[in-house]
């Protein structure tokens, strides 16, 4: 018996690393794109938000967070709404880069809906979340 999903996986998602580290004059790694691209899309998150789209360890968030602070992208600031809670607020050079990092993943993903039918991105979305709901560790992520 061979593995058919977690490999394709796999290199869908290598794929998008290499993507993304070559789009010029940004420098930013995977999880840091993906983190800018959410903020891009969405606006200022709660790092509790960020933390749900993505299901990263609160230590690696952190470390990601801490990354993209200390390169001028990103500002913790005080949620309005809740004080116990910590927005993530891009920077003037943050909107700058993410719009950058944004429209080269939507290229990406543009390009791969292009070749696959409404169907076909509706099947990949459940064997998607089938696969991370399923994982031995799904329930043990620190949420």
């Amino acid at each position: 018996m061979s593995l058919r999903l977690i490999p394709e996986l796999h290199r869908a998602t290598h794929a998008l690393g290499l993507a993304v580290a070559s789009i010029p004059g940004i420098d930013v790694d995977q999880a840091q794109a993906h983190v800018l691209a959410h903020l891009h899309a969405r606006g200022s998150s709660r790092i509790n938000d960020i933390h749900a789209a993505f299901g990263h360890r609160r230590s690696t968030l952190t470390s990601v967070l801490d990354r993209l602070a200390a390169r001028g992208l990103i500002e913790r600031s005080p949620d309005p709404d809740d004080r116990r809670s910590v927005r993530i607020v891009l920077t003037r050079r943050g909107r700058a880069v993410a719009s950058r990092v944004h429209e080269a993943l939507f290229a990406i993903e543009t390009a791969a809906r292009s070749a696959a039918s409404a169907r076909d991105v509706v099947g990949f979305l459940r064997v998607a979340g089938a696969l991370a709901a399923t994982s031995p560790v799904a329930g043990k992520v620190d949420r």
